[in-house]
C-alpha cells in the first residue's frame, strides 16, 4: 500500500487540477450565502417551512439553500431577503481585499 497523504498535501494535489480553484470559490460562495440565510432565519425565529412560504419555495429547496447545495441567482436572493426582511446587497471586492 501506498504512504498516507496529510490533508495539505491531497488538498494541494487536488487544487492543482485544471477547474479545481473555480470549483472551490463556487462551492465557498454557496456555503456563506447559504450560512447567511440560515443565521438571519434563526435570528427572525423561523422554521424552514416558514420561510419557504414567505419566500415561495418547498421545505426541501430551503434546507438545499442553506447546505450550500444551489447557486442561488440575484431573483431567488430578492426573494430571500424579502422574506427574511432584509435588503439584498451585492458588491465587488478587489481579489486582494475579498480572502
Amino acid at each position: 500500500m501506498g504512504e498516507r497523504k496529510t490533508w495539505s498535501d491531497k488538498r494541494a494535489e487536488i487544487m492543482s487540477h485544471p477547474g479545481a480553484g473555480a470549483a472551490y470559490e463556487a462551492a465557498r460562495i454557496r456555503f456563506e450565502v447559504g450560512e447567511a440565510v440560515r443565521l438571519r432565519r434563526e435570528e427572525l425565529g423561523l422554521t424552514q417551512a416558514e420561510l419557504a412560504e414567505r419566500a415561495g419555495l418547498k421545505q426541501p429547496a430551503v434546507a438545499r439553500f442553506e447546505a450550500g447545495g444551489t447557486m442561488p441567482t440575484i431573483p431567488m436572493l430578492e426573494r430571500l431577503a424579502e422574506a427574511l426582511e432584509v435588503r439584498l446587497r451585492v458588491e465587488f471586492q478587489p481579489v486582494r481585499e475579498a480572502s
